[in-house]
């Protein structure tokens, strides 16, 4: 009897549509094996090996770890790593870089007037001038100054066409900084672009583009704010007061025109560093 039952079990094993191959990845606990009840039965998900195959009916045989992607296709003398994906992103940034040229409108970085003088390092730059026995200096980061102005239109989805679409705009946070020949600290000024104040529709009343978020004395060609500095917010300012201060600034040359040119000037810059960015990716890509 115990011979006959073994013998039945290695005809059905023999005529048993998996494979060996393919057995050999099912392990004995496996609930096919095992012949649940429906109210047991655990539902289908995607193995790693059905995501990386056609499926059990393909006759591939999984490999985890081998991909297309990760086979090396060339090499050089950087020793990295070569594959068709980086061939394929090479060549996505290749075009990247060209379209972003083509729609540059500044190949040079566009003049402050006022008699602004502008030094840069990297991502930051810095506007001085002499008024009058005073230093007034400017200074901004180009980092993350791009505002998130398509947020809106994507949750709605609403999507416009390309000649419709607004251009992008740098609006930098910027720091006034206001010293006098005969004082130990320099008045200090955080500003801000607030986003409803950008710009203006015909016949609106014309407003300041930018406003002061804090105000504060420092010591004298100290570069860091010191945070042991009394540091007046102007959230709840009295507006008279506030008003005086804007005045301030605009007496120094920092008004709304200012603040326009400035943007045009950081948006230029953003745009230069962004080309520049993307020549860098595309030569550590390519490893050039």
């Amino acid at each position: 009897m115990l011979k006959s039952v073994v013998r039945a079990v290695g005809a059905a094993v023999r005529l048993s549509p998996v494979s060996a191959s393919t057995a050999r990845l099912l392990p004995l606990s496996c609930p096919a094996l095992c012949a649940p009840s429906a109210a047991t039965t655990r539902p289908f998900t995607r193995s790693l090996w059905m995501l990386n195959s056609g499926g059990a009916s393909s006759g591939f045989r999984p490999k985890l770890f081998s991909s297309k992607v990760l086979s090396p296709v060339g090499s050089c003398g950087c020793g990295g790593l070569h594959t068709e994906g980086d061939k394929a992103f090479g060549e996505f940034l290749n075009d990247e870089i060209k379209e972003e040229k083509k729609i540059q409108k500044n190949k040079t970085l566009p003049k402050m007037s006022g008699g602004w003088e502008l030094e840069m390092n990297g991502t930051e730059a810095k506007l001085s001038r002499n008024v009058s026995g005073e230093k007034v200096s400017v200074t901004f980061n180009i980092n993350n100054s791009i505002p998130p102005n398509f947020e809106e239109e994507a949750e709605q989805g609403q999507q416009k066409p390309a000649e419709e679409e607004p251009e992008m705009v740098s609006t930098p946070n910027f720091v006034v900084e206001v010293t006098k020949q005969a004082a130990k600290h320099s008045l200090v000024f955080d500003c801000h672009y607030p986003e409803d104040e950008i710009s203006h529709g015909e016949g609106e009343e014309e407003s300041d583009i930018f406003a002061i978020r804090e105000v504060s004395f420092q010591p004298d060609g100290d570069a860091d704010w010191k945070e042991t500095s009394y540091t007046l917010n102007t959230d709840s300012l009295d507006w008279a007061l506030y008003d005086h201060l804007m005045d301030f600034l605009a007496d120094r040359g920092v008004d709304n025109t200012f603040a326009d040119e400035l943007m045009e000037l950081s948006t230029a810059m953003e745009h230069q560093e962004y080309i520049r960015f993307l020549e860098d990716l595309q030569g550590f890509v390519k490893c050039n």
